[in-house]
Parts: structure tokens; C-alpha cells; sequence
């Protein structure tokens, strides 16, 4: 079962197809954006501060406690009934909400699937073993939260063969995908995988 979440971060230009979904939720302020582009969540997530007025034909659920972002307050709620998640608006506006998101997001990796897309790229915290199908000559980045061993690629311009990534050392920013099918592979530790969309 796959969720559709909107975030209050920089509203997308294209928006995804809401029948590809089994539920579409949006956390707080995110709704005033949905709206305006006359489109409309099952479900409103969060404490609720940032909403001007809403349809009565949607699911409020309030979650007041301020000790979790709307983002993992969201996510506690969702991953109830749902585990892979597909997040739109949660980067853009301001920086620290977007590496708060990533955070948040590593912390929840082994219990849900959560993809993040904005208007450039999708991206997510890679499981050990992951295949990507994309198109030849995509943009692919590989960024460790902190750091990452024994990185080996497949399918990538620049092959990477048992690399220890580590955030303020070394990373894999802007390779090329050779292949439809890229493969990537890691030992330990959190990275990110950026895809150009």
C-alpha cells in the first residue's frame, strides 16, 4: 500500500497522479498550497497552525505534540497502515526543515520505504543493496550522511569499487547513469541517493 505525502516546504510544479496512490495526506500548512491548485488530501496531518480554512469533506487529525516535527508526526501516523511513502515539498524555503526531513527519514529507514521527489530530482537513504531503474544519462549524486563503507556501483559512468564515503571527505556528486539499470551497493552507514528526474 503506497502513501502520497505533501510537506509545507516549496509547493512542486508538477504534481503527481493521485489514482497511483491509495491515500494522500499533507501535513499542515501544505494544504493551502494543494487548494489552490484545486487539489484535495483524504487526510490533514499536524497541529494544525498554519491552515486558513478547510473543506469538511477532509480527515483532520490533529497532533499537537511539539516535541516531533510535522514531518515525523506524519510519518508516525501514516506508517500505521502504510509503508512506502512518496513525499513531496520537503525541500525548498528554508534549509534546515529539508536536512530536519532527511533526518527524520533515516531514522524511520528500516521501517518504511520513503521516497522524496521535488521539481528536479527524487531522492532517498538507500537500503545496502539497491537498484535503480532510471534513463542513460541521468544525473545520479551519492551523499553519506556521515559515513558510508564499501560504496560499489553498477551501471554508473564513474564506477565506484569498495569506497568509504564520508560527508566532509569524500562523496559522489554528479556521475552519470550508463545503463537503465543502476546498482549500488553499501556495507554500512546512511547515503543518500539523488536521482535526476
Amino acid at each position: 500500500m503506497k502513501a502520497l505525502l505533501f510537506l509545507n516546504g516549496e509547493a512542486p510544479k508538477y504534481y503527481p497522479d493521485f489514482v497511483n496512490y491509495d491515500a494522500i495526506f499533507c501535513a499542515d500548512g501544505a494544504y493551502n498550497y494543494l487548494v489552490k491548485n484545486n487539489l484535495f488530501p483524504d487526510v490533514v496531518l499536524g497541529d494544525l497552525d498554519s491552515i486558513d480554512s478547510i473543506d469538511s469533506d477532509i480527515t483532520l487529525i490533529e497532533l499537537p505534540d511539539q516535541n516531533f516535527t510535522d514531518f515525523e508526526k506524519s510519518l508516525l501516523e501514516i506508517k500505521k497502515k502504510y509503508s512506502e511513502i512518496h513525499v513531496y515539498g520537503a525541500s525548498g524555503k528554508e534549509q534546515d526543515h529539508f536536512l530536519g526531513n532527511l533526518s527524520v527519514a533515516t531514522k524511520y529507514k528500516n521501517d518504511l520505504n520513503i521516497t522524496f521527489f521535488d521539481d528536479v530530482q527524487s531522492y532517498f537513504i538507500a537500503p545496502y543493496n539497491c537498484i535503480i531503474q532510471t534513463s542513460l544519462g541521468k544525473i545520479i549524486s551519492l551523499i553519506p550522511m556521515s559515513e558510508v563503507k564499501e560504496v560499489t556501483s553498477a551501471g554508473l559512468k564513474y564506477e565506484l569499487e569498495k569506497v568509504n564515503l564520508i560527508f566532509n571527505s569524500c562523496i559522489s556528486i554528479r556521475n552519470e547513469a550508463i545503463s537503465e539499470q543502476v546498482e549500488i551497493s553499501h556495507e554500512g552507514g546512511d547515503l543518500i541517493i539523488f536521482v535526476e528526474r
